[in-house]
């Protein structure tokens, strides 16, 4: 099987934000021709169109393209990477770019679903975030998305510093109020080599406790799900029937192409990344060269370490059987004594379901992270990431852990 998903990569912002870690460069428009160049030699390398079932251009903020450069990013991604009938597309947008003439050239290509990068309502948070829109830019942007017959998405960012529960919760009564199909929440992150994670060495910024994070997640648990949206990962919630599709392809496994500076992919099962600097992605290109930086071929064990830990990240887990299909593995005799830990400490749960087969009534075992779980679940991930096979001789005794219902 190809990969049915691809991932293009936009690197253009007017700025960059205090936080951001992203590749990409800020006020370079004079880049974008070459840069579209370059990310035709890239995808050409493909030899022939390879169609996928969900399109993701991120950035980067891709809307910073407009007119006949975004048209020709279109063209270029729609050439390479056709649509099949009923995929999602979807592109990241900065909620100052979207006005009715982005929004027609974004539906003429064929997009689909948009996603803003709106992070907050607050005017102190959106200030200290050093976003270049206010609340009711993000209110207009998701209104006019949703009159185009698009999907809506929005992010959040919670945990900010000073942030208190009353601004988060501000936060998220007016995202309930806008009702956009999908939401991701995101505690702030301090990336090394941002500004902000300097200003918070120089003292200049101050980091929420983890006590106080934990409250904003839970919160956003609470309040998204009592407004219809369903928790389906641990950062995203959506309305029914509006998961995004193409993460969905990432939290499974599965394969996809990539192209842009900074892209990975995942084809052939061999993981590459291209080189995170625009001005080397476009050197190497023009030179004839692999945009490739860095290439791995996980082994059979880490991948089905890497497989379990993202299928842990959907809220409803992963059957157990589809995790041995996939791996050749025995799930109780490959995490060792890792799961049996993990469940001890109420972090881990493994549900016994009936499922109908071709013969008959078989029981399925699901493995999905409990509520404490979710809250800690980079621990449960280093766990199952370093956990070591028991011995044969353990490995085929009776283990009750597969008949009995928890």
């Amino acid at each position: 099987m190809t990969p049915q998903a691809a991932y293009l990569h936009v690197p253009f912002c007017r700025h960059r934000c205090g936080y951001c870690n992203f590749t990409l460069v800020a006020g370079r428009a004079d880049l974008v021709p070459a840069y579209l160049d370059a990310l035709n030699r890239e995808l050409a390398a493909l030899t022939q169109p390879r169609p996928v079932r969900t399109l993701f251009i991120g950035g980067g903020t891709p809307t910073f393209l407009r007119g006949a450069d975004l048209a020709r990013l279109l063209d270029l991604v729609n050439h390479w990477h056709p649509l099949l009938p009923g995929g999602e597309f979807s592109v990241e947008a900065n909620p100052a770019d979207i006005d009715a003439e982005i929004l027609g050239q974004l539906r003429a290509g064929g997009v689909t679903r948009v996603s803003l990068g709106g992070q907050s309502f607050s005017p102190r948070k959106l200030q200290l975030l050093e976003r270049d829109h206010d609340a009711a830019r993000i209110e207009q942007a998701v209104r006019h998305i949703q009159d185009a017959g698009l999907v809506a998405a929005v992010d959040l960012i919670f945990g900010a510093p000073g942030e208190t529960r009353t601004e988060w919760q501000n936060d998220l009564d007016q995202l309930s109020r806008l009702a956009p199909a999908h939401v991701s929440t995101y505690g702030l992150t301090w990336e090394r080599g941002t500004r902000f994670w300097n200003r918070r060495l120089h003292g200049e910024l101050q980091s929420v406790d983890e006590a106080t994070e934990a409250t904003l997640y839970e919160l956003a648990m609470a309040e998204l799900t009592a407004a219809g949206y369903f928790h389906y990962e641990i950062s995203n919630f959506a309305q029914p029937g509006r998961e995004c599709a193409h993460n969905l392809v990432y939290w499974a496994g599965g394969e996809y192409y990539a192209a842009g500076p900074g892209a990975a992919r995942y084809v052939a099962g061999e993981r590459s990344t291209n080189h995170r600097s625009t001005t080397t992605w476009l050197a190497r290109l023009n030179q004839g060269l692999s945009p490739v930086a860095e290439r791995e071929r996980l082994s059979p064990d880490e991948r089905a370490r890497e497989l379990a830990v993202f299928a842990l990240r959907q809220i409803a887990g992963f059957e157990v059987e589809w995790w041995q299909e996939q791996t050749g593995q025995i799930f109780d005799q490959f995490f060792g004594d890792s799961v049996a830990r993990l469940r001890a400490l109420g972090l881990l749960e493994i549900v016994t379901s009936p499922v109908e087969q071709s013969l008959g009534t078989v029981p399925s075992r699901r493995a999905r992270l409990t509520h404490q779980g979710i809250m800690l679940a980079d621990s449960v991930c280093e766990e199952l990431l370093r956990s070591r096979q028991r011995p044969a001789a353990v490995a085929t005794g009776k283990n009750s852990s597969f008949v009995t219902k928890t």
